[in-house]
């Protein structure tokens, strides 16, 4: 009986050892990284260079060309909501220059020795509490070393509030208003001409061609409201009357109440603060209301040539103020001329670039001057670096002062003509001769 029990005994140890040899050891756990689950839940995507990223894949670049690591850029930008035309040409401008700095460039320069770039991207949604929410989650999670900004003033006055509380770099291209830079932050940097001068080379032009009074409405938010008040700055020196000046809701459906009034006043000028779907809104107004004053000047619209495609020989006449254009003679190291990077921009995305794409490239390309710059990924090195930057691009002069504004490049204003999106003012830049008075629209 003792021989059998001491059988038994050594049989069940050896069936113990080959069992625990059969399961897995820690090492040989699949390892999670927040892979596809990851980006699945979060909306998050991490691009790196090629084509945009569109589901959370990580397209890895020119790590096979002997960088020694990445930098990691975070970007909350308008996939959805009300943004969302604005925010896709946000998103190529930055993918174009992440797909020629990690494929073309070779890489940020630092130290001696090359960085990949990836930029990890979340749907703002059109909304500020949720950019700011995002940026957060960009900063404590997702460990971004620096920051892109989103499309609008609003959603980059809480994006930046959140990166100036964290202390991490934002720079940007696509929040304009003055109010941005009163609040005394250092980490915020925009490449554009500020909302106030938006309209000074249209109005300068306009009174140029004898017009002498004005209208203005604008949206009650924080761009169109510094448009508004830089409007009223120029119309005053160039020595308009002003009318009226009115204001409605974010997400206005309807304007035809404020064009009524505006008709009735018979002004020399309307001005319309606003973005992109808040210009069809004003054209189609004027026209439905027979409104046809001797120009019109609108934000954001008239410059994407998706607006002519919307509005079609209605958007003939209609001036509006343009950060870039490509047939604009700045030049500079990376991209050349503005026709070039135009060309690059068409190739890559089938479209021509707004001015909103190409501001958005060189935001990133700012940034990527100041690192290489300083020489270093340290914040306080990148942000002074930022400071004392004083370079010429493809999208103009960049230069930033105290308060973190590009205080070296003026604005621009385009007219429409033929269907053609054409530089009229300011005299130096124009292409083209500024049409003036606009005909009534039953006469076109």
């Amino acid at each position: 009986m003792k021989r059998k029990w001491t059988l038994l005994f050594v049989l069940l140890v050896i069936a113990s050892l080959f069992l625990a040899a059969c399961q897995p050891t820690a090492t040989e756990q699949p390892a999670d990284t927040g892979g596809e689950a990851g980006a699945g839940e979060t909306g998050g995507e991490a691009d790196t260079g090629g084509e945009a990223a569109t589901g959370g894949e990580a397209d890895t670049g020119g790590e096979e060309k002997g960088c020694v690591g990445t930098i990691t850029l975070g970007a909350a930008v308008s996939e959805t909501g009300k943004y969302a035309r604005e925010g896709k040409d946000t998103r190529q401008g930055y993918n174009l220059w992440l797909d020629w700095v990690n494929n073309e460039y070779g890489g940020i320069k630092v130290g001696g020795e090359c960085y990949n770039v990836e930029i990890v991207y979340y749907d703002d949604e059109g909304d500020p509490d949720t950019a700011a929410n995002l940026v957060e989650r960009l900063i404590t999670e997702d460990e971004v070393d620096f920051l892109l900004g989103p499309y609008s003033s609003s959603l980059t006055m809480s994006a930046s509030a959140i990166a100036e509380k964290y202390g991490v770099i934002m720079v940007e291209g696509n929040g304009a208003s003055e109010s941005l830079f009163t609040r005394g932050f250092k980490n915020l940097f925009a490449v554009l001409t500020p909302a106030g001068n938006y309209t000074q080379s249209a109005l300068k032009a306009l009174a140029d061609k004898g017009a002498k009074s004005v209208v203005i409405a604008y949206e009650d938010t924080a761009f169109p409201t510094s448009v508004a008040e830089g409007a009223q700055k120029w119309a005053t020196e160039y020595g308009y009357e002003i009318l009226a000046v009115e204001t409605y809701p974010k997400d206005v459906a309807d304007v035809s109440a404020i064009m009524t009034k505006f008709r009735d006043l018979d002004p020399d000028v309307f001005v319309g603060g606003g973005h992109f779907n808040d210009a069809l809104l004003f054209v189609r107004a004027a026209q439905e209301l027979g409104f046809t004053p001797d120009a019109m000047v609108i934000t954001v619209g008239p410059s994407n040539p998706e607006f002519v495609a919307e509005v079609g020989d209605a958007a003939n006449y209609i001036i509006g103020p343009t950060q870039w254009e490509a047939s604009m003679s700045w030049q500079g190291e990376y991209f050349g001329t503005p026709a070039e990077y135009a060309a690059r921009y068409e190739a890559m995305w089938g479209e021509p670039p707004t001015y909103q794409a190409a501001e958005s490239t060189a935001t990133a390309l700012a940034l990527m001057a100041a690192i290489e710059a300083a020489d270093s990924l340290d914040m306080d090195a990148v942000r002074q670096a930022l400071y004392d930057l004083d370079i010429v691009t493809f999208y103009g002069p960049i230069n930033f002062d105290e308060t973190g504004k590009n205080t070296a490049k003026p604005m621009g204003a385009i007219q429409i003509q033929n269907g053609e999106i054409l530089v009229v003012a300011p005299e130096e830049a124009a292409v083209a001769e500024l049409l003036y008075p606009m005909p009534p629209w039953d006469e076109r």
